[in-house]
């Protein structure tokens, strides 16, 4: 360490001895409350969400740290192309690093970056998911947040005042029609589950027989009196 330097004026000032030392106030974190001095004393798994400077991304970034370090990593993103890519290689460089490391390093995308800013404050104030779970939760936890496709969870939806809302995708998946009543007023809509639907390929069914498998619908479909492609109508 560096020699620490003082000015002349701090050179000639007697000492006054020290009193009270204030400790950290104790944090929740993976069921214990800790008294958090160093990078190492950080554990839990949590969230942030960040968006780039124009605004046409955002990022939502999921890191389970232990004992400082980074055991896993996902990297969702919406609204940009290249964030996609982006998220590929941040996902490569953050497992291992340090929580002070990532914080500190370029993560590509400013959605990324400002995600990491957001996700250090929760984890270093013992805001985390796992505050309170003894141990927390292990590595691969993280997945949980997909599902059993193992798709992000999103919701793309478009409306005008001119002709009103279209369903574009939701949790279920990509919506395929949207039912309304005789007001034209939306009660249900028909989706298909994409993640299910690549699983089964995956195994060998055959396309068509694992789209028409893995279609659904939601809420009052089966009443609706007219039904609408929300990418054509």
């Amino acid at each position: 360490m560096a020699r620490i330097e003082l000015t002349s004026e701090i050179e000639e000032k007697c000492c006054v001895a020290r009193g009270i030392k204030g400790e950290p106030a104790p944090i929740p974190q993976e069921g214990l409350w800790t008294k958090a001095k160093e990078i190492k004393d950080i554990s839990g798994l949590t969230h942030g969400c960040g968006c780039c400077a124009p605004q046409q991304g955002t990022c939502k970034l999921t890191l389970n740290i232990k004992e400082g370090i980074i055991q896993e990593a996902l990297v969702e993103t919406i609204g940009c192309s290249g964030m996609t890519h982006s998220a590929a290689m941040a996902g490569e460089i953050l497992p291992g690093k340090t929580l002070l490391e990532a914080l500190n390093t370029d993560l590509v995308c400013d959605a990324i970056n400002v995600a990491m800013r957001e996700l250090f404050l929760q984890v270093v104030y013992g805001r985390t998911q796992t505050a309170f779970s003894e141990n927390g939760l292990p590595v691969g936890a993280g997945l949980e947040d997909l599902g059993k496709g193992l798709c992000s969870m999103t919701g793309t939806i478009h409306s005008t005042k001119q002709k009103g809302v279209r369903y574009l995708s939701l949790t279920e998946g990509y919506i395929l029609e949207m039912g309304l009543d005789k007001n034209d007023e939306v009660i249900g809509y028909k989706f298909v589950n994409l993640g299910k639907v690549m699983d089964a390929i995956k195994k060998g069914v055959d396309a068509k027989e694992a789209y028409e498998k893995n279609i659904g619908t939601y809420g009052r479909f089966a009443e609706a009196v007219k039904v609408i492609d929300p990418r054509e109508a």
